[in-house]
């Protein structure tokens, strides 16, 4: 490197530019393509110089003595991992799809590694910014270093401007209707989803924490009550709907449930977000989707914090990365990392979360909400999330590249997820009705959003809800009730299955726990209780 010619700051940060955006950007490219299919290539030239002037741009203002080599050695590694994702599995990245790497736990990244992944970092992350790090640059000293980054940054914006300006309508019209190009365009996606993430916690930390439901208390209905109840909330994970049996899926991946009396099985429920840092938070709050926000969330109470001041006792069971902050001040115990070869192999798999159930329920002396968070059908190893013996469709994909996979194998993985939950949720049902003689016992089943399996080149989860498909949306709700259950809380469960068609969303969360469990507070609003027209008159 050292017989190197010395290089001027321009001429690498417009080198990095081009670099950038033509290494990083093949779904941009692939998106715009489409997109532009029936116009002139033109257009797509014209979007191309316009956003690889913008990179020049912002990276000569960036550029001084002490800045460029750093920033161009931050960003090609950073560039490099999110194409590599992005390329893999169609995801976009916005603030969400920040918030769910920045808040990930090991076994998650785990899934996600693999010797080809590191291989592509060593060279297209990695060896570019040791190249950066060894490049001599030569800088002009005084006003001459001052004159050339402004006639840089005074010639970018220039060109900018008369190209958009040449092209204006088409360029109007391609960032009025595709607000989806800037979540492609890397490394930007990547910088602006981070910064607003940190102005995300940093404006949580600013806001003061609000009470909500202050007046909870049980209703009259509760004096009547001569023995405890125990309310099993089981929170799914990437179950979509579509593919269960239930609901009426060509396979038959739920056939132990379908064998349980008096399973409801609901339709048509919206989940809050596409992925979980944002649907579970969510769906615990009295928020609703259309108002919700991860810094109103993170600084009020929520649904637990309610039930729990009503005089209700509340525990979460975790087989997860944790609550997402929705368990904060109730009791919480996480099981994911337990030794039991009963229920572990290379990880916990969720019948762990029923392993205590039977004595809690010989030991029950006050009314209970047991939460238990699933890892249930979590990608992209899905061979991962059910224990051996669980390989009912076949064969399976056995790697976290699932666009090397055929798609039938992929769905196979992920169907036997499905059938090893549907064993867990009538395992738990079997569990409550056997000790329905002392202890008053229902599940709800919801999981927390959907998956993509390959539908539109998207797999997993986490799109912007705007643009995700209803695949990552549309997710299962489950009830069941004990006849004890259903007498001493006045559920009518014909009702309620006669309502199994009807529109929900995981909005009627916060709302039908609280009328479910009676609960009386100003916060309650009967308008969206699922059970508020099936509940009163006993059966």
């Amino acid at each position: 490197m050292s017989m190197i010619k010395p290089v001027r700051p321009e001429v690498i940060t417009l080198a990095a530019s081009a670099c950038l955006l033509a290494s990083f950007n093949l779904p941009l490219w692939h998106h715009l393509g489409e997109i532009t299919r029936s116009t002139s290539a033109g257009l797509t030239i014209a979007f191309a110089a316009l956003i690889g002037l913008a990179f020049n741009l912002v990276l000569s203002l960036l550029g001084g003595r002490w800045t460029l080599k750093p920033v161009l050695m931050v960003l090609f590694p950073v560039s490099a991992g999110a194409a590599w994702f992005m390329n893999k599995y169609g995801i976009v990245i916005d603030p969400g799809m920040f918030r769910n790497i920045a808040e990930t736990d090991a076994s998650e990244v785990r899934d996600l590694l693999s010797l080809k992944f590191i291989g592509y970092m060593g060279l297209c992350g990695v060896m570019p910014a040791v190249v950066i790090w060894k490049l001599p640059v030569s800088y002009r000293p005084g006003l001459r270093g001052l004159f050339a980054k402004l006639t840089a940054l005074i010639g970018s914006a220039v060109l900018m401007a008369v190209i958009a300006l040449s092209n204006y309508q088409g360029l109007a019209s391609l960032f009025r209707n595709h607000h989806e190009l800037r979540l492609l365009v890397v490394p930007s996606n990547v910088i602006g989803a981070g910064l607003a993430y940190v102005n995300e916690q940093v404006a949580s930390v600013r806001q003061p924490f609000e009470q909500i439901g202050a007046d909870a208390h049980k209703a009259t209905a509760w004096a009547s009550h001569t023995r405890p109840s125990l309310t099993v909330l089981v929170v799914g994970e990437s179950v979509r709907a579509d593919n269960v049996g239930l609901l009426g899926y060509q396979r038959d991946t739920t056939p132990e449930l379908a064998q349980e009396e008096g399973v409801l099985a609901f339709a048509h429920v919206q989940s809050c977000g596409t992925e979980t840092a944002v649907s579970v938070p969510c769906m615990f709050s009295n928020l609703g989707r259309k108002a919700y926000t991860a810094v109103r969330a993170q600084n009020q109470e929520g649904l637990l914090d309610v039930i729990q001041r009503a005089g209700v006792k509340v525990v979460w069971l975790d087989n997860q990365s944790g609550c997402k902050g929705t368990c904060a001040r109730v009791s919480y115990q996480n099981l994911a990392q337990s030794k039991d070869g009963h229920y572990c192999d290379d990880e916990c798999h969720d019948g762990i979360l029923l392993r205590d159930l039977p004595a809690m329920l010989d030991n029950l002396k006050e009314d209970t909400v047991l939460v238990l968070h699933e890892m249930g059908s979590h990608g992209p190893d899905y061979y991962k999330r059910y224990p051996a013996g669980f390989d009912f469709f076949t064969p399976v994909c056995r790697s976290n590249a699932l666009d090397a996979c055929s798609r039938e194998s992929i769905v196979n993985g992920y169907d036997n997820t499905v059938r090893y939950a549907d064993h867990v949720l009538a395992g738990l049902i079997d569990t409550l009705r056997s000790h329905e003689g002392r202890v008053d016992s229902a599940m709800l089943y919801l999981s927390d959003h959907g998956e993509s399996l390959g539908e539109y080149n998207l797999y997993l989860h986490g799109t912007p809800y705007m643009l995700a498909p209803d695949q990552q949306k549309h997710v299962p709700l489950i009830a069941w009730f004990s006849t004890g259950y259903r007498s001493t809380f006045a559920v009518d469960t014909t009702c309620l299955r006669q309502r199994q068609g009807q529109p929900l969303s995981q909005d009627n969360l916060f709302h039908s726990m609280l009328g479910l469990l009676a609960i009386d507070t100003s916060v309650y609003e009967p308008a969206l209780d699922l059970f508020a027209g099936c509940r009163g008159n006993k059966p």
